[in-house]
């Protein structure tokens, strides 16, 4: 069966997306800011959301078609 057809393989995706996305996130939030009014949201939500799609990507990329025996 690929990987792709795999519950596991799509859950690991979704786990590692959103551990980039949030790291993503607190990166740039956090980077020169001084207070909560400072955050650009919009630039954070960006480059956090264009993290977490890369993660996925590179997910399929690089594990995608191989197969598994579940």
């Amino acid at each position: 069966m690929s990987k792709y057809a795999s519950k596991r393989f799509w859950v690991d995706t979704f786990d590692r997306c959103l551990a980039t996305t949030a790291q993503a996130a607190i990166g740039v939030l956090t980077a020169g800011v001084t207070g909560l009014l400072e955050v650009d949201w919009v630039q954070g939500a960006s480059v956090a959301g264009l993290a977490g799609l890369v993660s996925v990507l590179t997910s399929v990329a690089l594990r995608g078609g191989k197969e598994t025996a579940e």
